[in-house]
């Protein structure tokens, strides 16, 4: 910026420190000047015109422009939850809201013990679950409906669906099935952000250890290259890697074993890499249209291109690891279902995935939206009892359509706008 200005002796300095100042905009102390001589002017001779002198440095005939400091980035929004009033949710008289209470009773049986949640849940044990009017009045006692926001202010936002998929595979490789579905492998690391900053609640690090250093873990594709590595904590062989790939979207899922038993297996970790949507990759890459690339329109894309498969695969860097479970009722009054995040198992049509850092794990939520590919109105209560690596922001949910066929096709079919309010117990705000 001052390349053009030759600056000699003492008066040089205090003309640099003073156009230093004029453009930071802060004011800056000239430093101490040793006092010497000074055999020439600061600037070179010119003729001064009163109105073209530099304010900054009077010495000088004109100051030099400085260039704009552009403004740093605003950090976006948070979402939020205004209170609201039973009135504004629409259709809250008309659904049966005794449906919702086997869900209900599974997050009490996760926050009972919580201040705020006490009351309500030890009102929930003495409720008459066939009446339902009881049941309304019961809701409406206990709990305070607040409206969930945008950061930018706005109601609406994307409704997506899932469910729990039916796969067939072994315990042991051979014949069909050839395509793993993976246990947590002994080097992946989890680091709790939470306990170096509580700021960082519900924020986890994955790594691996390389030498002295904490490095990013493989992604989907470089776990597919060292699948010789993995194979020693392979839970079972599937007969489709596509199968295997919306296991893992969903998130759990049921395995039929070749003696025609079931077993379940659900979310155990992911490899820390961000989800990535190989529906998008499909269209992105002139392959499908947006209205084709629903699940079933990925799995003919996959019958018709079977050795592209794999770098479809790799569009998504994410991976998930399982663990199996048991299937039947955990415990009495509960669902039947897999595994939350908030550690209960997941009733099928009353249950949404949610962003935890915008609706509390547990909470009950009305759900504003329509059914799957149609303006029908589709109003319930539901309860955020799961989270997913594709659920992110405020007005955003993932319903659970519980299992089987029928259930996948909802949910591949769900991509829905809707609003949000979250039922708090009475006397807790956010």
């Amino acid at each position: 910026m001052f390349q053009q200005i030759r600056l000699r002796g003492a008066s040089a300095l205090i003309c640099l420190s003073l156009l230093m100042a004029a453009c930071s905009g802060t004011p800056v102390t000239a430093p101490p000047i040793e006092q010497t001589p000074v055999a020439a002017p600061a600037c070179p001779p010119a003729p001064v015109v009163p109105d073209k002198v530099c304010p900054a440095c009077p010495l000088c005939p004109a100051c030099p422009v400085c260039p704009a400091v552009p403004a740093p980035e605003a950090k976006p929004q948070q979402a939020r939850l205004l209170p609201a009033d039973w009135k504004q949710l629409d259709g809250w008289q008309d659904d049966d809201v005794r449906e919702s209470l086997p869900a209900l009773r599974a997050s009490c049986s996760a926050l009972a013990s919580r201040a705020g949640w006490r009351a309500a849940c030890s009102a929930l044990e003495g409720l008459d679950a066939g009446d339902r009017d009881a049941v309304r009045a019961f809701y409406e006692t206990h709990f305070r409906p607040w409206q969930l926001q945008n950061g930018d202010g706005s109601e609406q936002g994307l409704i997506t669906g899932y469910y729990e998929p039916l796969l067939k595979a072994s315990r042991t490789r051979g014949g069909a099935y050839t395509h793993p579905i993976h246990a947590v492998p002994d080097d992946l690391l989890v680091i709790d952000l939470a306990s170096v900053n509580p700021d960082l609640k519900n924020m986890r690090l994955r790594g691996r250890i390389d030498g002295r250093k904490v490095v990013p873990y493989w992604s989907r594709a470089e776990l597919d290259q060292r699948a010789a590595d993995l194979e020693r904590k392979v839970l079972f062989w599937a007969t489709d890697a596509l199968d295997v790939f919306f296991l893992q979207v969903q998130g759990s899922g049921q395995v039929e074993l070749p003696d025609g038993s079931r077993v379940r297996v659900g979310y155990a970790d992911q490899n820390g890499h961000p989800y990535a949507s190989i529906g998008r990759w499909l269209v992105d890459q002139g392959e499908l249209k947006l209205e084709q690339a629903s699940m079933q329109g990925i799995r003919d894309w996959a019958r018709a291109h079977p050795a592209r498969v794999p770098q479809l695969l790799a569009a998504n860097p994410s991976y998930v690891f399982f663990r199996e479970l048991p299937i039947g009722k955990q415990a009495p009054g509960l669902p039947e279902g897999p595994l939350g995040a908030l550690g209960v198992p997941l009733a099928g049509g009353r249950v949404i995935a949610v962003d935890p850092r915008s609706v509390p794990l547990g909470a009950p939520v009305w759900l504003d939206t329509t059914r799957p590919n149609s303006s029908q109105p589709l109003r319930r209560l539901m309860m955020a009892q799961d989270t997913g690596g594709a659920i992110k922001g405020g007005v955003r949910a993932d319903f659970f359509w519980g299992f089987g066929p029928e259930a996948g096709a909802q949910a591949g079919r769900m991509k829905q706008q809707g609003r949000m309010w979250v039922l708090l117990p009475d006397g807790i705000t956010p």
